[in-house]
C-alpha cells in the first residue's frame, strides 16, 4: 500500500506524526516471571547486534522485526528459523508499535529516524533501547528527554561502554583526584579501516527497498548506494560523521570523568583532507576544542589512520599535573608525569577489560524494564542526549567555520548562523515531534 493511501485508510497518522488511541498508551505490566516481548526496528547493523545481546537473556523473546529492506528481513528470518524463532514481520515501524504484544523496541535505524521513532514508541507505551547517538540535532535531543519524562518509559541508549567495569574503575580513579589538576582532556577516534567512498551515480533503489520510508523526514533525493546502509553516517541529511558516530562514545567518558556540563565555547577545524574527491560529506579529519570552566576538551578524528595519541586508535586521556590516565575499550593505565627526573605519582599498569559491555548493557535494560527503577539505567536518555548535544555542537562549529558560544540560559548559541543548525530540517510531511 502506498504511504499516502495508508495514511488515509487508517486515519491515525497526520503530518508524519503518530496519533495513538488512548488504549495503547497503557503498557502491559510485566510480572517477574514473565517474558519481555521485544520488537526490533532497523535490523541491519548495530540494531541486530543489540537484539542478539538482548536475546542472550532468557527473560527476553523476539516477537516482531521491522526493516525497510526486504533482503535484510529475509536474511534475519533465515537466521532466526535455525533457532525456531518466528517473529511477525513489518515493513512500517508504526504497525509494529500498534502491536499490543510488543513490550519494548530496539531502534537500530539511521540517526535521522531516532528521535521520531523513539517519541512514537514511548507514546505507544513501549520501553526503548535506542542506538546512539540519541538525537540528530540539539533540538531532537531535548525532545527525546521530554518524551521520556512525559510517558515515563524506560529508555536506554546504546552507549554500552557505560556498562564496562574497567571504564567505571577508570572514572573512580579520575574522581579520586590523584592525577592532580586536570586542565586538558583528549578524546579521539582514528579509524584506519574506514577508507574512501568512491563517487557512484544515482540509481533506482534495490528491489524490495521502501526508499520513501527509509528517507522519512530527510530531504527527498534520488537513491544513491553511497547513502544507504552503513555509509549513511557520512551525510549531513542522516547523521554527523565520526563526531557523532564515535564521539558519543569517547566524549561521553571525557564528560563523565570531568563531571562537565555543556561547553562555553566550541571551535572546530578540519575537512576532507584524506579523500578530498570522494563521495562523503562529513570531514574525514577534524580537530575540535570544547572550552569548559577550568579545562579544555580536545576531540580528534581521522579516517584511514590507526595510530592516534598514545598509539591507540581510540581513547580518552585525562592529563593532570601529576599524571595522565588513558582509557580505551581494552583497558586503562596511568602514566606518571616526570619533572626533573622525579615521578609525580605512581604508575598504574594497564588494567585489562574483563567483561562484555554490550551484553551487560542489554541485561541492564531488561532489569530496569522489570524493576521500573529508572535510576539504575546505565545510559538513560538524559545522559545520552547530553553527550549527543556536545557532539552536535562540535559539528555546528565545523559547519559554521566559527568559534561559537553557548548561552546556557537561553539554550541557544550567540551566533545566528550557528542557531540555524539547532534543529534538523524535517521533510516529506514529517515534523519535529512535539511533547
Amino acid at each position: 500500500m502506498k504511504r499516502r493511501q495508508f495514511l488515509q485508510n487508517t486515519g491515525m497518522f497526520t503530518a508524519g506524526s503518530l496519533i495513538l488511541p488512548a488504549s495503547l498508551h497503557a503498557a502491559r505490566k510485566i510480572a517477574a516471571n514473565e517474558k519481555i516481548n521485544i520488537g526490533a526496528i532497523g535490523i541491519n547493523g548495530m540494531g541486530w547486534s543489540d537484539v542478539r545481546a538482548i536475546l542472550k537473556n532468557p527473560e527476553a523473546q523476539l516477537v516482531a522485526i521491522c526493516d525497510v529492506d526486504k533482503s535484510v528481513l529475509d536474511k534475519r528470518m533465515a537466521e532466526l528459523a535455525k533457532e525456531n524463532i518466528k517473529p511477525v514481520i513489518y515493513g512500517d515501524y508504526r504497525k509494529l508499535l500498534d502491536d499490543k504484544n510488543v513490550d519494548a523496541v530496539v531502534i537500530g535505524t539511521p540517526d535521522h529516524w531516532h528521535c521520531k521513532i523513539m517519541v512514537d514508541a514511548v507514546a505507544a507505551g513501549k520501553d526503548v533501547y535506542c542506538e546512539k547517538p540519541a538525537g540528530n540535532s540539539i533540538a531532537e535531543c531535548a525532545v527525546m528527554i521530554g518524551a521520556q519524562q512525559k510517558y515515563n518509559r524506560v529508555v536506554q541508549v546504546g552507549q554500552w561502554q557505560r556498562s564496562n567495569k574497567h571504564y567505571q574503575d577508570a572514572m573512580e580513579f579520575v574522581h579520586a583526584g590523584k592525577l592532580g589538576n586536570v586542565r586538558l582532556v583528549k578524546a579521539w577516534a582514528y579509524q584506519g579501516w574506514m577508507k574512501s567512498i568512491p563517487v557512484q551515480p544515482d540509481s533506482a533503489p534495490p528491489p524490495g527497498v521502501d526508499y520513501d520510508m527509509w528517507l522519512g523526514p530527510a530531504k527527498k533525493r534520488p537513491f544513491n548506494p553511497n547513502r544507504f546502509h552503513f555509509n549513511f553516517r557520512w551525510y549531513w541529511d542522516y547523521a554527523g560523521g565520526l563526531m557523532t558516530d564515535w564521539g558519543v562514545h569517547m566524549i561521553d567518558y571525557a564528560l563523565i570523568g570531568s563531571k562537565a556540563p555543556l561547553p562555553k565555547s566550541i571551535v572546530a577545524s578540519g575537512g576532507k583532507f584524506a579523500y578530498p574527491d570522494d563521495a562523503e560529506e562529513t570531514p574525514d579529519t577534524l580537530t575540535t576544542v570544547f572550552e569548559f570552566n577550568g579545562f579544555n576538551l580536545l576531540w580528534e578524528h581521522a579516517t584511514g589512520i590507526n595510530d592516534g595519541p598514545y598509539q591507540r586508535d581510540h581513547g580518552v586521556a585525562f592529563i593532570g599535573n601529576n599524571g595522565t590516565l588513558v582509557v580505551d575499550r581494552g583497558g586503562w593505565e596511568v602514566l606518571p608525569e616526570t619533572i626533573n627526573g622525579k615521578q609525580m605519582m605512581e604508575a598504574v599498569a594497564r588494567q585489562q577489560r574483563t567483561d562484555n559491555g554490550l551484553e551487560l548493557h542489554a541485561k541492564n535494560f531488561l532489569d530496569v524494564i522489570k524493576s521500573r527503577k529508572m535510576e539504575d539505567l546505565k545510559c538513560p536518555i538524559k545522559d545520552a542526549a547530553h553527550v549527543a548535544t556536545v557532539c552536535q555542537m562540535g559539528n555546528v562549529a565545523f559547519r559554521t567555520g566559527k568559534k561559537i558560544y553557548w548561552d546556557a540560559d537561553a539554550k541557544r548559541f550567540s551566533d545566528a548562523d550557528a542557531n540555524k543548525y539547532l534543529a534538523a530540517e524535517y521533510h516529506n510531511g514529517y515534523s519535529l515531534p512535539k511533547v
